[in-house]
């Protein structure tokens, strides 16, 4: 039987300089980790510098 995913993209946007705080980022991984989110990958997105953080939950 194969597993089956369900999958979660999240942006963190970056603050009023411009740039994506590591405390933001941060506060995600967690929120969605006590979810039972697993992070799969992170993408910086231009020219806004948006954070893209990509997860995944076993159905």
């Amino acid at each position: 039987m194969s597993r089956r995913w369900s999958y979660l993209t999240v942006e963190v946007k970056p603050g009023m300089m411009g740039i994506v705080k590591p405390k933001d980022i941060q506060d995600e991984l967690t929120r969605h980790g006590n979810l039972g989110w697993e992070l799969v990958n992170l993408v910086f997105a231009p020219p806004l510098n948006t954070a893209l953080l990509i997860f995944k939950k076993e159905d």
